[in-house]
C-alpha cells in the first residue's frame, strides 16, 4: 500500500498532510496541538467512504473533550452468548423492497459500524465493522442531541430553567437575529422557523458554513467569517414562524446547550458526566 493512504475492508483512503493549521482556524486563530489537526488533506473527511474510517477516529481529527463515567468500576454486562448471537443473526424479516432478509446480512446494507443489544441487564449481542473495534470510540453526532435535551429537561423540571422564557432572556446576544422571539420550549422541540438548511448533499447547505464556524471543516485562505459556533448562531435570521413545525436542525441543539452554559456555568461534558454517565456507569 502506498505511504500516505490508509485501508480498512478491502477500501484505500487518502490519508494526506495535516491540513495547513492557519486555514483551521481553531479556539479563534489558535492552531490545535499536532495530534488534533486534520488529517486529510482537505475537508472531505465527512464525506463518503472517509467517513466511515472518520467516525471512529474523530479524536484525532478534531479537538475533543472526555465525559467522566465517575469514580468505580463501570458496570458489567458479561459476555454476549454464541446461542443468543446466532438466533439474532438468522432472524428474518421482510425490508422495504419487500425482500425476506436476514438480520446478519442487513448489517452491511445500513453501514452499521457497530451495535449492541442489552436485555435484561445482560449483553446478548454484539458485532462491530468498518474500521470500529470494541475498544474504540465511536461518534455519536445527532444522538447527542438526545442527551442535550433530556439534560435541558431535567434543568426545567428542576426551576433552573423555564421552558416559555424567550432565549434573550439568558442570551442578549441572540436579539435581532431568528431566535429573539424563540421561547426555549420551541427550541427543545425544534420548532424554530430560521433560515438555515441541514441539507448534507448540498454543498451551500448552511451546514457547512455552520462547520467551519466551529472548526469542524477546514477554513478557505482568506475566510472571514464567525470565529465560533456562538458567532455564527448570531447571523441567524427568521425565516417562518416559530411552534408551527417540527425542523431538525442541529443549531437549535447548540443554542439550547448555550443556555445550559450561560445559566448553570457548567460546561457540556461536564453537566453530561455528572447527570448522566455517572449515575449510569
Amino acid at each position: 500500500m502506498a505511504e500516505g493512504t490508509l485501508e480498512f475492508d478491502g477500501v484505500r483512503y487518502l490519508d494526506g498532510q495535516a491540513s495547513d493549521p492557519r486555514r483551521l482556524g481553531w479556539m479563534q486563530g489558535t492552531p490545535p496541538p499536532p495530534d488534533k489537526q486534520v488529517r486529510f488533506a482537505d475537508d472531505r473527511f465527512l464525506e463518503f467512504p472517509q467517513i466511515r474510517w472518520s467516525l471512529s477516529h474523530m479524536r484525532e481529527l478534531v479537538p475533543t473533550v472526555n465525559v467522566w463515567r465517575g469514580a468505580g468500576a463501570p458496570s458489567a454486562f458479561g459476555p454476549p452468548g454464541d446461542l443468543a448471537e446466532a438466533a439474532i443473526d438468522q432472524l428474518a424479516f421482510t425490508d422495504m423492497q419487500g425482500r425476506a432478509r436476514r438480520w446478519e446480512e442487513s448489517l452491511p446494507d445500513t453501514y452499521t459500524d457497530g451495535i449492541l443489544v442489552l436485555h435484561r441487564g445482560r449483553r446478548i449481542y454484539e458485532r462491530y465493522f468498518g474500521a470500529l473495534q470494541a475498544h474504540v470510540p465511536h461518534a455519536c453526532f445527532s444522538i447527542t442531541k438526545s442527551y442535550a435535551a433530556t439534560l435541558c429537561a431535567s434543568l426545567v423540571h428542576e426551576g433552573t430553567l423555564e421552558e416559555h422564557q424567550r432565549i434573550p432572556h439568558w442570551l442578549p446576544e441572540m436579539k435581532g437575529t431568528a431566535y429573539e422571539d424563540a421561547t426555549l420550549r420551541q427550541l427543545m422541540d425544534m420548532q424554530i422557523g430560521v433560515a438555515y438548511s441541514e441539507a448534507y448533499a448540498d454543498p451551500q447547505a448552511q451546514i457547512w458554513d455552520y462547520s467551519r464556524a466551529g472548526g469542524l471543516r477546514p477554513r478557505p485562505a482568506g475566510y472571514g467569517g464567525p470565529q465560533s459556533f456562538y458567532e455564527y448562531l448570531q447571523t441567524l435570521r427568521p425565516e417562518g414562524r416559530h411552534g408551527e413545525a417540527f425542523a431538525y436542525k442541529t443549531v437549535n441543539t447548540e443554542l439550547m446547550c448555550w443556555v445550559m452554559k450561560r445559566v448553570t456555568g457548567i460546561p457540556l461534558a461536564q453537566m453530561l458526566g455528572e447527570r448522566l454517565w455517572q449515575p449510569l456507569a
